[in-house]
């Protein structure tokens, strides 16, 4: 599933690639991922006109358009991609909307469809299509983060996922953070201590600066990503055999040594 730095990657596919560059034409191969617009309206929004610098928050990245205020908003739900390629490249059978350029195409690709493309009029339709997303996490600060975690009640693992109380956390980096941070994924947020607190900070800057850099969550060895698949998988720190199970409707892995409820 794209998480923070999957998205942080195609943000840089597309600034790259097609930020600037005048769009030749607007492919709608299956309208199925267009949600709250019609394919000629579409391609009748984007097509030569150029796209601007784009942004992301949280798992969500803007493109603006240029000239009238209107944005391209894209979802890449579990299974989305955003890749480059060759005009004379044979399109994937997942290839949902393909943006052509003169140097080549920029190819919206998705198995599932859960999710898509949105076209925003202006800023105030872009704020309403993103809802009510809390700060991304890659920026959020220590005392913010205290502060959106503070009052919550719920499981702290259910806390980072929840996209209206920090954007960017998915399954991967919620459990590598509290593995980093030796916290419990049962832990109730409303109960992690300041130094709990400033420890989950500190680990969640650096998983994600590390992931960003790598293009994804890595599965290194020495992570908790890297060990999960595995049969009877061992924690990568202490050796204990790593405990599965659900933290409200999540799957989640944990070891029960190094992060005691």
């Amino acid at each position: 599933m794209p998480e923070l730095p999957d998205v942080e990657g195609f943000r840089r596919v597309f600034a790259e690639h097609a930020a600037g560059a005048r769009v030749r034409d607007v492919d709608v191969l299956d309208a199925q991922v267009l949600r709250g617009v019609a394919p000629a309206r579409l391609r009748s929004v984007v097509r030569g006109r150029r796209f601007g610098e784009p942004a992301r928050h949280g798992k969500w990245l803007i493109a603006p358009v240029a000239g009238d205020g209107e944005a391209l908003l894209l979802h890449f739900g579990m299974t989305g991609s955003l890749v480059w390629d060759g005009e004379d490249r044979p399109r994937h059978r997942h290839d949902r909307v393909v943006f052509t350029f003169a140097e080549g195409e920029l190819r919206y690709r998705d198995m599932r469809k859960l999710t898509g493309l949105r076209l925003a009029r202006d800023e105030t339709e872009s704020r309403a299509a993103l809802g009510d997303l809390g700060p991304d996490a890659l920026s959020v600060s220590r005392d913010e983060l205290g502060r959106l975690l503070g009052g919550l009640r719920r499981r702290t693992k259910s806390a980072l996922t929840d996209q209206s109380v920090l954007a960017g956390l998915g399954n991967l980096l919620a459990d590598e953070i509290l593995w980093r941070a030796k916290l419990s994924p049962h832990r109730a947020a409303a109960g992690l201590s300041r130094g709990d607190l400033g420890r989950l900070h500190a680990r969640m800057g650096t998983v994600l600066r590390q992931s960003v850099e790598a293009g994804r969550v890595p599965p290194r060895p020495s992570w908790l990503t890297g060990r999960r698949d595995e049969p009877s998988a061992s924690c990568p720190r202490c050796g204990t055999t790593l405990c599965r199970g659900r933290v409200d409707g999540r799957s989640t892995v944990w070891c029960p040594r190094c992060q005691p409820t």
